[in-house]
């Protein structure tokens, strides 16, 4: 890359101000390079996406601001699944897992969450502007790149920066440019959801932990936060989507209605604002870096949030995507053979998660979580891959291999059932969702 820093308004220019964002942006600035951070809206401003997982926590460690996210969490000690095909529910403690000094995370509110990351890119030395939608880029190699926003008095902003990082989240601002953003042709669904209060939550220890329901046509979260409120979620398949034919809010009532575990712990509760809903909920792109970018969290990919991956895999993308664009800003030559190591990286630790994601609601999976047995120490490690365990070397890895068998041979043993199975979910996700949601 051209040396001459004068010929550039900032090093890294990062857009968006998200988890992924935001934490690139500190620790960028934290190296000593010049960030400037560029976030359409202001802060705090309302995000989905409230539970985060025990593997979180270093990171924020590491960040300095672990001790804000404390005091604005609801401590969250496991994650239970509750199931009208087996009756019951299960409940998974992150203190059993193969790695026992990571026993909690926390539920948030992303918005206090998110202002509390965007503050400390600034408060580490980044440049932060909000208000400023990225309207433009023109990727020039190893010239740099120049980046057209518009502020909200309508007036234009030109920078030019000698790396990108996008950062956009499901405005995939790169992938979107290149025409390189996929449809996930694995996985297929889009969600509605709301914020509640008064609803029943778990007694005791377990008043935090996430709840997952499956009913027939998905599932839903249930995650309490630390005022009281909880947020309730739908992620279903496109075809149910289709079948509305009344306002989203009362749709998603009468969703509710079709899980009774769900209902029962809504009774009596309030809906305390509008339901909202989002669609094309599985997409990749084709690449996530190139010379002079890097694309992180769901600029480049989202799965589903059934395991709560996504504040994870941006932070944790975040991280990589750093050290990636610090080593090609200080060893231009070595360019090439960082960003693959960084885009290997990533990519492994979603496709992990996604060998689990693309079977949760079928009837052998659904089978193993509900009644799951240590054998061969594959619960620790199973519960060390809902905890995020999955970038470092870890012996999980071989004991997640015997879960996999495991699975294959529940699936053989009920095969009717599961073939079944097999086949509704090729059809759906082969369903388009259009304008359903």
């Amino acid at each position: 890359m051209v040396s001459n820093d004068s010929d550039y308004d900032c090093d890294v220019l990062v857009v968006g101000g998200g988890p992924a964002g935001a934490t690139a942006a500190a620790l960028l600035a934290g190296k000593g390079h010049r960030v400037t951070l560029l976030e359409k809206d202001h802060h705090p401003r309302f995000h989905i996406g409230e539970s985060l997982l025990p593997c979180n926590l270093p990171l924020l460690e590491r960040l300095g601001v672990l001790e804000e996210v404390e005091r604005i969490g609801m401590l969250k000690y496991g994650a239970e699944f509750v199931s009208p095909y087996h009756g019951k529910a299960v409940t998974f403690d992150f203190a059993n897992a193969w790695d026992k000094t990571k026993p909690y995370a926390f539920q948030v509110r992303r918005s206090e969450f998110d202002h509390i990351l965007i503050r400390n890119a600034a408060a580490k030395g980044a440049t932060v502007i909000e208000g400023c939608k990225v309207t433009d880029v023109d990727i020039q190699g190893n010239d740099g790149t120049i980046v057209t926003a518009r502020q909200e008095d309508s007036t234009t902003r030109t920078l030019r920066t000698r790396f990108l990082v996008d950062a956009s989240g499901r405005d995939t601002l790169l992938a979107s440019r290149f025409g390189i953003k996929r449809r996930n042709v694995k996985h297929n669904s889009a969600a509605m959801f709301g914020h509640f209060t008064g609803a029943r939550r778990l007694p005791g220890k377990a008043e935090g932990n996430i709840t997952v329901f499956w009913f027939d046509h998905g599932w839903f979260w249930f995650i309490p936060l630390a005022d009281g409120t909880t947020s309730v979620g739908a992620v279903c398949w496109p075809y149910y989507f289709k079948t509305r034919k009344t306002d989203q809010t009362r749709f998603f009532l009468d969703t509710v209605a079709l899980c009774p575990a769900l209902a029962e712990r809504l009774e009596g509760a309030e809906l305390t604002g509008p339901v909202t809903g989002t669609g094309n909920f599985s997409y990749q792109a084709d690449r996530m870096s190139g010379p002079g970018y890097v694309m992180l969290g769901d600029a480049f990919a989202f799965i589903d949030p059934v395991f709560s991956t996504g504040v994870y895999l941006a932070m944790t993308s975040a991280f990589e995507g750093a050290e990636a664009v610090d080593a090609c800003l200080r060893e231009p030559a070595r360019q090439e053979q960082v960003l693959k190591r960084f885009e290997d990286t990533v990519r492994q630790g979603i496709g992990t998660f996604s060998w689990y994601i693309y079977r949760v609601t079928t009837p052998a999976l659904r089978n193993l979580f509900m009644g799951p047995r240590n054998v061969f120490r594959v619960e620790e490690a199973l519960l060390s891959l809902l905890a995020g365990d999955v970038f470092r070397p870890s012996p999980i890895k071989a004991r997640l291999k015997i879960f996999k068998a495991i699975y294959y041979m529940n699936a053989l043993l009920d095969f009717k059932r599961n073939y079944m199975a097999w086949r509704k979910r090729r059809q759906n996700v082969r369903t388009p969702l259009g304008d359903a949601v």
